[in-house]
């Protein structure tokens, strides 16, 4: 017996230790990638790169349309997504029967998520661009960006919902709560912070997303900020794609380039840690 359970923990230090080295490893690599970017873009990086135009055919200047173009995506994409997810999430938990048409649902939002953001961008282009004649502007690509998250945040915010105890709604209902009130009251404010984690990390992969707003939104070289939603817009994952890509003078644009992966990072980054403390912030608020 003592001869299985030396065994057993050494067998299970050995799978702990290899975990250990996968996840240091993981680290690494991001490390490196991001220690590579910032090497080479860090010193493009001025109070004129961030707030000026471009000049030159991109050769010179700053990203402002870029980066607000991409603001203006990202926000109109988390306006339409958020209330589309989250009733479709508070339908299926706490409205519709469990059987196996909401399993189907589910299995169907599932799928939706993993499919290549591409496939969305051409649909974007069918659907907004051609059919209801949006043309490519920031109504279109918001549209297409808010498609790709939708899966994302309905099911953050169903498994947020979830995971709300049952007796919540209970003792709600047994003082004289109706349903809706019970939702509003009581179980959206405990799945608040699962819900908010969901929106903001979908709104960090979008802002991201190069495919679905080459089709639908973004133009490479821009010398105005747009003025209205059927504006054509910069945005910054297609300029890193364009300069490297298309750029006709790579001396000059690779390192705009890599000055732009820098601010989207950031971005990301930021957006990553206002989720983690928004989170942070509601949990604390639920317990008290």
């Amino acid at each position: 017996m003592e001869n299985k359970l030396t065994k057993r923990k050494a067998v299970e230090k050995i799978v702990f230790s290899i975990l250990g080295l996968l996840m240091l490893s993981s680290i690494a690599v991001l490390g490196v990638i991001i220690f590579f970017i910032f090497k080479r873009g860090l010193g493009v990086i001025s109070w004129e790169f961030l707030t000026s135009m471009p000049k030159n055919g991109m050769t010179e200047g700053g990203i402002l349309p870029a980066i607000v173009g991409s603001f203006y995506l990202v926000s109109g994409a988390i306006l339409v997504a958020t209330p589309l997810g989250v009733f479709a999430a508070i339908y299926m938990t706490e409205y519709a029967k469990k059987g196996k048409l909401i399993r189907i649902i589910r299995i169907g939002v599932n799928n939706l998520a993993g499919v290549p953001s591409v496939v969305f961008g051409l649909f974007g282009l069918s659907i907004f661009v051609k059919y209801l004649n949006f043309g490519v502007s920031i109504l279109s690509g918001a549209l297409t960006l808010a498609i790709v998250i939708l899966p994302t945040i309905i099911r953050a915010s169903e498994e947020a919902l979830m995971s709300v105890p049952d007796e919540y709604r209970s003792s709600s209902l047994a003082l004289g709560a109706t349903k809706w009130q019970t939702i509003k009251n009581v179980v959206l404010p405990a799945a608040l912070p699962g819900i908010l984690t969901g929106c903001i990390l979908g709104v960090g992969r979008v802002a991201g997303e190069t495919a679905p707003i080459i089709f639908t939104a973004a133009t490479f070289f821009s010398m105005r900020l747009p003025n209205s939603v059927f504006s054509e817009v910069m945005a910054l994952p297609y300029n890193i794609y364009a300069l490297v890509a298309t750029g006709t003078f790579p001396q000059k644009q690779i390192p705009i380039a890599y000055g732009t992966a820098v601010v989207l990072l950031v971005l990301v980054l930021l957006i990553n840690l206002v989720a983690i403390f928004m989170r942070i912030k509601f949990s604390k608020k639920n317990t008290n």
